[in-house]
């Protein structure tokens, strides 16, 4: 488990995010991939890790289209 995925609490809810499926849009396509969320509210933590790699290709592999 990668150091940004340990222990996350939500701020609106104070429990422990559980990684779960979670869909995303850009461009009008979606796509998915497994990330922390608050099990109450849903609320999404995006470890930078994944912004800097995957979502990047995506949103670089749609603009180009």
């Amino acid at each position: 488990m990668a150091a940004d995925e340990t222990e996350k609490i939500c701020q609106l809810c104070q429990k422990k995010m559980e990684k779960r499926k979670a869909d995303f849009e850009y461009l009008g396509h979606r796509f998915f991939t497994d990330v922390l969320r608050c099990p109450d509210c849903g609320q999404v933590y995006i470890p930078e890790e994944l912004v800097d790699t995957r979502m990047k290709d995506v949103e670089t592999l749609l603009e180009d289209k």
